[in-house]
């Protein structure tokens, strides 16, 4: 393992720890009455070290939103520049899909935590929706880029919009709202639906 290896391993930990003691905060105290002062106090970090891997308290319940559209715009960028524009988003999807899959038993416990705090919280769960349409805006611009067309052009927005409605009817998984395995097939099932209920060519 080299100097740089562990560096990244050592603040992958860290930052880890801090998203851990925030949740089991905000779960046993409430979000509102929760300080950042004292998530990095449970890590035994200063609120300077905080600040190096969450910008404000806000940013750890939306965490997810920041890892997925990481996901999703890297692997845009590695699509054939000449690819359907639907069929980039669904191999975004599906990027981000895989991740589920290889979730570590302590992701789950994170998922469960997070699920749960949102279902105690509804300003987080407008907050949540708000940094997801700020996603899907970005998204939309990278889809016009590869289209060669204007930031604002509608098509490219509806592509964009209608790939994140598939993601969310997959996500809210009604039947098992806490088994990510149910949660995974589910969107894997709701993206082959919409991929299968569109014509050839609707999005060039």
């Amino acid at each position: 393992m080299t100097a740089v290896g562990l560096r990244e391993r050592k603040k992958e930990k860290t930052r880890l720890a801090l998203l851990d003691a925030a949740l089991d905060l905000f779960l046993e105290q409430g979000y509102d009455a929760t300080t950042v002062e004292q998530i990095a106090g449970v890590v035994d970090v200063s609120p300077r070290t905080f600040f190096r891997y969450f910008s404000s308290k806000e940013s750890i319940p939306l965490w997810f939103h920041e890892q997925g559209e990481e996901t999703m715009t890297e692997t845009l960028d590695s699509r054939p520049a000449d690819e359907p524009a639907f069929t980039s988003m669904t191999h975004a999807l599906r990027a981000v899909i895989q991740d589920m899959q290889g979730s570590t038993p302590e992701d789950t416990e994170r998922f469960l935590k997070l699920r749960k705090l949102f279902e105690t919280n509804p300003a987080l769960v407008g907050k949540s929706v708000a940094r997801g349409t700020a996603t899907e805006l970005r998204l939309a611009e990278i889809i016009a880029r590869r289209r060669g067309a204007d930031p604002a052009d509608q098509l490219s927005h509806l592509i964009v919009a209608w790939a994140m409605a598939t993601m969310r009817v997959g996500f809210e998984c009604p039947y098992e709202p806490t088994n990510i395995r149910a949660i995974v097939e589910r969107m894997e099932q709701t993206l082959a639906i919409a991929e299968n209920s569109l014509k050839p060519g609707w999005d060039t």
